[in-house]
């Protein structure tokens, strides 16, 4: 008999769970337009170094006195440095056909040389845009292309204050980003 009154007991705790879940987006970007052949045969894509806000889970909205604000209590699918991360390596590989993996690199033969990007913005505005700032390294341990630091800030329109928008938003400006490295690669 005990088990009829605690088993319903059992259940609040799911209930509770699916009743309060919040929506969650991902960072999606396009399929590539365009290829570009790297001066390297195999690149790793360290960590993506990200601001405090832009590594929340929480979609956050600049309002107009620059405070950002959940959306709708909207989410990130993914934590947003690994999804930042593993979009940029997966791009990186699409434009170039070279072999990108993000770190920890998982080949025995080390990588030709590694890009480390280091985010300095990553704001989506109510004014209309999301904008993604920073500087990427490009190095190589064994000397196979020239090491140098570069700077970016690659501006993207916003088609509405939606957590899906601002999603949308940041995944065309990491594959911007992406074109960009690539190119900073090229033969």
């Amino acid at each position: 008999m005990r088990l009829k009154t605690t088993f319903p007991l059992l259940l609040l705790p799911l209930l509770a769970a699916a009743c309060g879940s919040e929506p969650r987006y991902r960072m999606e970007g396009a399929p590539p337009s365009a290829s570009v052949r790297l001066a390297v045969g195999t690149l790793e894509v360290r960590e993506v170094s990200l601001p405090a806000y832009a590594d929340a889970s929480e979609i956050l909205l600049e309002d107009a006195s620059g405070a950002m604000n959940q959306v709708e209590g909207a989410l990130w699918a993914d934590d947003p440095r690994r999804a930042m991360t593993q979009a940029l390596a997966e791009r990186l590989g699409q434009i170039s056909g070279a072999t990108v993996a993000a770190e920890p690199w998982p080949l025995e033969e080390p990588a030709q040389a590694a890009v480390h990007v280091r985010i300095s913005e990553a704001v989506a505005s109510a004014a209309g845009t999301f904008r993604l700032k920073g500087q990427y390294a490009l190095s190589s341990y064994d000397r196979v292309i020239r090491e140098r630091i570069s700077r970016f800030e690659i501006t993207v329109p916003l088609q509405s204050g939606s957590a899906a928008a601002i999603a949308a938003a940041a995944g065309s400006a990491t594959d911007q980003l992406a074109t960009r490295i690539a190119s900073d690669l090229s033969r």
